[in-house]
């Protein structure tokens, strides 16, 4: 009976569509659907999104949100989680079965409820054993600036509890492997999701967002996306009054059965549309204080980090009512927050982030506030125990330290921003000294010149001024750079090392004296940090270190560079958008090391290559094709690399395929033909080969045969050039035709006579 539910999901009528998925989002609500169906029933589901049928499409979004509250994988979905724990137990069950078996044990799981303890109620004994796991997971951040990721739930699940005989564990195998699976598949539904949320159907949207509420663990790049969206659709009044007042009964527990997860989304979604209307978030500001930082914050502890982002998003007017009401209070609870201990560790820094950008947002003077931030961060630094204790006081203070340096920086910019608009800006006393010889002459001193002074004496205010102007960060540089220098105590706590690196990396954005003191250090770090975070979060940092100093670092570009090698494929990630950032924008220059890049058109991870693809697409775009000159270089590059045949064919294939004027195409088989050395003679045939010869370009090429007439020698050098003579012999006119078959025999006896001696 359940196979035919399936089946008629996919019925020719939309109604019996919609009522079969209804029928499903029933069965999983009274949980009547096994582990063996569930991805089943996610998979026709997830596919019915894109029906035609507004009415087939909300009974599909309806399932998904029925699946994602009854699931019996616990109540975190993340990938990475599931991934870990099952490679734990799956090392534990190769140790009960000495032979597993190569396929996976989902696939031995039956789909009508009949289970591996035979009486149909598998989903009941692992579904707690699944929830034991995966609520032991790290609620981990998506934040590149964490130092706990990925790698350290790897770490915490290393030692996994023991469910008992081989069975038992082979049946939890198979669940995490069904858990997997559901994950996934409902993280590939959020593009569609996204899509309905531009819908013309009232309908769609209002559920989409409430699916989305509780899909809300998506990465960076499609909440992002999503904000931009959902901030588009309340600009234009497309997001009715009645989705607001339900996204608020969620967040307030009006609706029962809703958890912490929930509430914690659904103001994730209200801060998304207050960006676009700050008036949604100030009617319920009691009940953002009270359940933000409440109760319900220690269920959830990123609840208090989203309380501090619809803090921010309070407009002017909001802001002055919070601080005349309730602005003792919450300062209080703001600075618990940060120098407390009751947040995880690996949420502590994503909600200390927000709570330092809520307080210079609205404490009237946050200088003054984060100034005894840091100065109580420094002394739980310095006061506390030793060992691990100790270490954790400084990697806290570390990142005190960085974020009040963050959102400082960010203070002047804005004040430097702001004061552009100032038509008369007071000089400060040096610059009416030092623009004195010019009053003498008459010359008044320029409004830029006195705004270029008085950024320049604000940043050296926050890091090296001198003693009486120095901020109470900028007390902080000696340390920071003598903690960083202390390389065996780095390799000792990987955390610690991510935490200081990244108070150094700001600290450095902020001083140009400051960051080149520490350049050499930086790239030590970079080159020999064990922790993939410590790296990876130091190759972004380049980056804004590039924009902010490029003189500073233009000495150090073949070290960017490298980064495009590394092991890790975070690293290589970041480091292709760093460049790629950098190259467009006309921040660095080409110079000779873009064959690193090309590289990385065959890198095995298919992000890595998909983005270093877009990255040669968008400069092809620039100008009259900078491509043209870099291919020729490029091409004596990768000769010289110990790379495959095939992944050079592929590279210069897509290379020379951006190259679409003729004269550039004539030019560059010019270029080519010059390039036939010892050690070239295959691959420069092969990228001649892959041109689109014109009628001048033919005649070029005959012209150049003094150039090849060497190579001609070589087998696979011949077949490239009848691939050439058989495409151009395809288009070519009468006179170029038999110009083209006397070149043919020309290269045919010059091949056999070259093959004799």
């Amino acid at each position: 009976m359940l196979e035919i539910l399936l089946e008629r999901c996919r019925d020719v009528s939309a109604y019996t569509r919609s009522r079969v998925l209804q029928v499903w989002g029933e069965l999983c609500e009274e949980h009547a659907v096994s582990i063996g169906l569930w991805n089943e029933v996610a998979a026709a589901a997830a596919e019915r999104l894109e029906e035609k049928s507004a009415i087939v499409r909300k009974s599909a979004l309806n399932v998904l949100i029925m699946m994602l509250q009854h699931n019996p994988f616990g109540p975190q979905l993340r990938t990475a989680s599931f991934e870990a724990t099952l490679v734990q137990y799956k090392k534990k069950l190769n140790e009960l079965q000495p032979n597993p078996a190569s396929e996976s044990v989902l696939d031995g799981l039956p789909f009508d409820g009949d289970t591996c303890n035979g009486d149909g109620d598998v989903g009941i004994e692992n579904e707690e054993e699944v929830g034991q796991v995966t609520k032991g997971q790290q609620d981990s951040l998506t934040d590149s600036c964490l130092p706990h990721m990925a790698e350290g739930i790897v770490q915490n699940d290393s030692s996994v509890p023991d469910v008992g005989n081989l069975e038992q564990t082979r049946a939890l195998v198979a669940s995490l492997e069904a858990g997997l699976r559901f994950s996934k598949c409902v993280s590939a539904t959020m593009p569609t999701l996204i899509q309905l949320m531009a819908s013309s159907s009232a309908t769609d949207k209002d559920v989409a967002i409430e699916c989305i509420c509780y899909n809300i663990y998506s990465n960076i790049g499609d909440l992002a996306a999503l904000e931009f969206i959902v901030g588009a659709l309340v600009a234009k009044g497309d997001i009715s009054t009645s989705t607001i007042s339900a996204l608020w009964d969620f967040f307030c527990f009006n609706v029962s059965g809703t958890t912490a997860e929930q509430s914690r989304g659904a103001l994730s979604v209200l801060c998304m549309a207050a960006k676009s209307s700050h008036g949604i978030l100030v009617s319920h500001l009691q009940d953002i204080i009270v359940i933000g930082f409440g109760h319900w914050a220690k269920v959830d502890p990123l609840l208090a980090r989203t309380a501090c982002i619809a803090l921010h998003r309070f407009s002017e007017a909001d802001r002055k009512k919070l601080l005349s009401s309730n602005g003792t209070w919450i300062f209080g609870i703001l600075e618990s927050l940060i120098t407390g201990f009751w947040l995880p560790d690996n949420i502590w820094y994503a909600a200390a982030d927000k709570a330092i950008g809520a307080i210079y947002a609205i404490y009237p003077t946050p200088e003054t506030f984060a100034s005894d931030l840091v100065k109580k961060s420094l002394s739980s630094m310095f006061d506390g125990g030793g060992g691990d204790e100790l270490q954790n006081d400084i990697e806290d203070g570390c990142s005190s330290v960085l974020l009040t340096a963050q959102k400082q920086k960010a203070k002047k910019d804005k004040t430097d921003a702001e004061s552009q608009h100032v038509p008369n800006g007071i000089p400060p006393a040096d610059a009416v000294k030092e623009n004195g010889i010019n009053a003498e002459l008459g010359l008044a001193a320029s409004e830029d010149a006195i705004l270029d002074s008085l950024s320049e004496r604000a940043e050296k205010e926050i890091i090296s001024g001198g003693s009486a102007e120095k901020n109470w960060i900028g007390h902080c540089a000696p340390f920071l750079s003598k903690l960083c220098r202390n390389f065996n105590l780095m390799q000792k706590y990987p955390e610690l090392q991510a935490s200081g690196m990244l108070a150094l990396c700001q600290f450095m954005i902020i001083d140009a004296n400051f960051c080149e003191a520490n350049l050499q250090l930086l790239f030590t770090v970079v080159e020999n940090a064990p922790s993939e975070t410590v790296l990876s979060n130091c190759t972004i940092v380049l980056g804004d270190l590039a924009v902010r100093f490029p003189n500073l670092l233009e000495p150090w570009t073949e070290n960017m560079y490298a980064r495009l090698w590394d092991s890790s494929v975070s690293v290589r990630k970041n480091a292709v958008l760093l460049l790629s950032h950098l190259i467009l924008n006309d921040m660095m220059k080409v110079k000779g090391y873009i064959n690193e890049m090309a590289m990385r058109l065959e890198d095995e991870d298919d992000r890595i290559s998909n983005l270093a693809k877009l990255f040669f697409h968008e400069l092809s775009k620039k100008g009259s094709n900078p491509m043209y000159n870099l291919l020729p270089d490029i091409l004596g590059k990768l000769c010289n690399q110990n790379l495959k045949r095939e992944s050079f064919c592929n590279i210069m294939q897509f290379l020379i395929s951006s190259i679409k004027k003729d004269k550039q195409m004539e030019a560059l088989v010019v270029k080519l033909c010059n390039r036939f050395n010892v050690r070239q003679w295959e691959y420069v045939s092969y990228c001649l080969s892959q041109l689109a010869f014109s009628e001048k370009g033919m005649k070029k090429l005959m012209e150049s045969f003094k150039t090849y007439e060497h190579a001609l020698s070589e087998d696979s050098v011949m077949h490239y050039f009848k691939n050439i003579i058989i495409k151009s012999t395809k288009f070519a006119k009468p006179e170029l035709k038999s110009c083209i078959e006397e070149f043919e025999e020309k290269l045919n006896k010059f091949h056999m006579e070259r093959k004799e001696q």
